[in-house]
């Protein structure tokens, strides 16, 4: 069986990674072709370009690499009709993915499924109707989302969230980590500033006055900061203008192998009493850890009016979304400003327990406890290539 598979970020490597183990573990002699990062290239991919090229957030963040991107766009789907897979998948980054696999489309009946689908029950439901002129099967990760996909006539399965499968910090692992840092009973902060460098930039400054006026109103707070590898060199810098009375502990991944960087970081989500988070899947991660959390995003003013013009849903933290909670104090946008956050870190950090029947009622609808999500994800596959 030959597969060609692409993923444009760190989740997606990290959905792909699952995937194709559990497509080896169904098809032994199954081969990969594509474009992903370190967790997929170990799975024996053979990665066409960087993936980082394409993590890239926002409407506008994208124009000034829009060039680029066409020529990877074309690249790819010639790629992809050249090897005559049995099946492309592509992996979230709908921004390139979705390109590819409409120009596959045109060019050939290649079958094309989707890994993650597009959120449609949040902002521009025409994606899907678009889409199922090029899409044959969708993968969902959230349990509300595949009536939404086969109403316009595409196969889509629910295989539950990678999430409930990932490994998990223990309390001796927890405790381990607040000593080995010298930190102890301390309340500890963590602090996620996002994966992508556009997420980085635009945050950091706004994150580090959220910092000042919270250490200035309880200054035994530590913090904590677990920097993606694609960032880690931005995440120093910003770090270092912080004007903080207290040191922030990075988490850098490039100073550990790729096992002990994440097991520091598992064991960082247990140990901390709060996270400050940019919006995003890092929010079912710190449901996963038990860790109750604030969060926060902006992007590009334009990006902004625009996507805030769209958006069909109150709240974009999936955590709200899938236990039908809101709870979680989250400041986008306009709101995303320090004298707002500040004060909702303190309360939360005071009063933590509303959040936790919602991390519970999330981690067990998106499959917790059941079969693994990436070998849910290549039954489905297989099923349906299936004469």
């Amino acid at each position: 069986m030959k597969v060609f598979i692409i993923a444009g970020e760190v989740s997606g490597d990290k959905l792909g990674y699952a995937l194709m183990a559990g497509l080896r573990q169904l098809v032994p002699d199954v081969t990969f072709e594509g474009v992903g990062g370190e967790l997929m290239q170990s799975q024996g991919l053979h990665s066409q370009f960087d993936m980082r090229e394409l993590s890239v957030m926002g409407l506008v963040e994208i124009l000034p690499k829009y060039a680029h991107f066409k020529k990877r766009i074309r690249e790819t789907a010639k790629a992809v009709v050249e090897a005559q897979p049995d099946v492309l998948i592509t992996i979230d980054s709908p921004e390139f993915c979705l390109r590819v696999a409409k120009a596959v489309k045109q060019r050939s009946t290649i079958r094309t499924v989707h890994y993650v689908a597009p959120s449609v029950w949040a902002w521009r439901p025409k994606r899907a109707q678009k889409m199922a002129a090029y899409i044959d099967h969708v993968l969902a990760l959230l349990p509300f989302e595949p009536p939404f996909m086969r109403d316009e006539g595409m196969q889509c399965d629910f295989v539950g969230h990678p999430v409930v499968s990932e490994m998990q910090a223990s309390e001796s692992d927890a405790s381990e980590f607040r000593l080995r840092h010298g930190i102890g009973d301390a309340p500890m902060l963590l602090v996620l500033p996002g994966s992508r460098k556009s997420e980085v930039s635009r945050l950091g400054p706004i994150f580090g006055e959220v910092l000042q006026e919270v250490l200035k109103a309880q200054d035994d707070i530590r913090l904590v900061l677990p920097a993606a590898k694609p960032v880690a060199g931005l995440v120093e810098a910003m770090v270092s203008e912080w004007d903080l009375p207290s040191d922030v502990l990075i988490l850098d991944p490039r100073d550990f192998d790729a096992d002990e960087a994440a097991s520091r970081k598992l064991a960082a989500f247990k140990a901390s009493d709060l996270a400050l988070a940019a919006s995003g899947t890092v929010s079912l991660e710190l449901a996963a850890a038990g860790t109750p959390m604030v969060i926060a995003y902006d992007m590009n003013a334009i990006s902004r009016f625009l996507i805030s013009r769209m958006l069909r849903v109150d709240t974009a933290t999936l955590v709200s979304l899938v236990s039908n909670t809101r709870v979680i104090p989250e400041f986008l946008g306009k709101d995303c400003q320090p004298q707002f956050i500040a004060p909702a870190i303190l309360d939360v950090l005071n009063n933590p327990m509303d959040q936790l029947e919602a991390m519970r009622v999330t981690m067990e609808k998106l499959g917790a406890g059941g079969e693994d999500p990436g070998l849910r994800a290549a039954k489905a596959i297989l099923d349906g290539i299936k004469p």
